[in-house]
């Protein structure tokens, strides 16, 4: 893997990489100026943390981790909520050192736990996750509107 690989905090300037990538994973075309206010809400919120990936000349891909306090775990726990790596980049360890980062600021925040959830149209997406140390142990359920 290239040592030039860069991790830091997502800033403003990102937005277009992020928007391309979210497009792209969702494989629609997202409403920009809806998308631009929630991705400035939630970069600035401090209970979240957006990472990129990058080498010198382009983002190779992001994460974005959410945390609250959950009853049911008597703590905090994060989430993540979107986790893409470029196509041009994938199985050359950019994911793992996102998920590091992920699993250090978990450590530090003393985290219960970390959840993820894949669609199941995204079947690779299983092996990936438990190849990373994920364990498949819950169902989520959804209602669309």
């Amino acid at each position: 893997m290239n040592s030039k690989i860069k991790i830091r905090k997502i800033q403003n300037h990102d937005i277009n990489f992020i928007y391309k990538s979210i497009c792209e994973l969702e494989n629609e075309i997202l409403d920009f100026e809806v998308f631009e206010a929630i991705f400035n809400e939630n970069i600035s919120n401090p209970k979240n943390l957006y990472l990129i990936a990058e080498n010198e000349n382009e983002g190779l891909g992001f994460i974005s981790f959410h945390t609250q306090n959950l009853l049911h775990h008597c703590g905090l726990v994060g989430e993540i909520q979107e986790f893409f790596i470029d196509k041009n980049y994938r199985g050359q360890g950019v994911g793992r050192l996102l998920i590091n980062e992920i699993l250090n600021f978990t450590e530090e925040n003393n985290l219960k736990s970390i959840e993820v959830t894949t669609n199941k149209k995204r079947v690779e997406n299983v092996a990936i996750y438990e190849n990373l140390g994920f364990t498949l142990s819950h169902n989520k359920f959804t209602i669309y509107k």
